[in-house]
């Protein structure tokens, strides 16, 4: 372990991911976004290279939020730390979600429930697309850059090739274009 893990303590890692599973909104890449922002920019606990293997790893199983908390929690105390990020994390959420479950399943059928719910969607999108544009300013860099992640698009939307086939492709043209260099330079 570097100097880092010994400098964060658990409660920070706990509180720090509360305050991300309280204050995130829509999901997905807004989280991601927000816990790059907090965890790589003002904290400075990982790097942005460091974040983005992170954001590639959780793309592979199950909710990718919440793999990226896990992660980073991993990156500055083991498997302790994870666990911490990862229950901070969902604490909030469940919580939430339990009492907006019972609210819903109680009121549901007033009209001005039906209509508050029906404007949340497209500001979820919105906030999905900033963070996506944001992200891919910040690390498409070059042609082949820009290659792969016009082909890694097309394969998700127009495909529907699943984001894990989607990496390891990625991940193997990177590989065989490194050693191409390698033996031609």
């Amino acid at each position: 372990m570097d100097e880092m893990t010994h400098k964060v303590s658990l409660t920070e890692i706990f509180l720090t991911f509360a305050k991300i599973g309280i204050t995130g909104f829509g999901g997905g890449m807004a989280i991601v976004a927000l816990v790059e922002r907090i965890c790589v920019k003002e904290k400075e606990w990982l790097s942005s290279e460091e974040f983005m293997h992170g954001l590639a790893f959780g793309q592979i199983l199950g909710p990718f939020s919440l793999n990226v908390c896990t992660f980073t929690g991993h990156h500055l105390r083991g498997i302790r730390g994870g666990v911490t990020a990862a229950v901070a994390f969902i604490l909030p959420s469940f919580l939430l979600v339990s009492l907006l479950s019972w609210l819903y399943f109680t009121f549901h059928k007033l009209p001005q429930l039906q209509a508050a719910l029906k404007g949340t969607n497209p500001v979820v999108i919105g906030l999905i697309v900033v963070v996506a544009i944001d992200m891919g300013r910040k690390q498409i860099r070059g042609a082949n850059g820009c290659l792969m992640a016009l082909a890694a698009f097309a394969a998700t939307v127009l495909i529907k090739l699943n984001a894990a086939w989607v990496l390891l492709a990625a991940a193997l043209w990177s590989l065989c274009l490194t050693l191409y260099r390698r033996s031609h330079c």
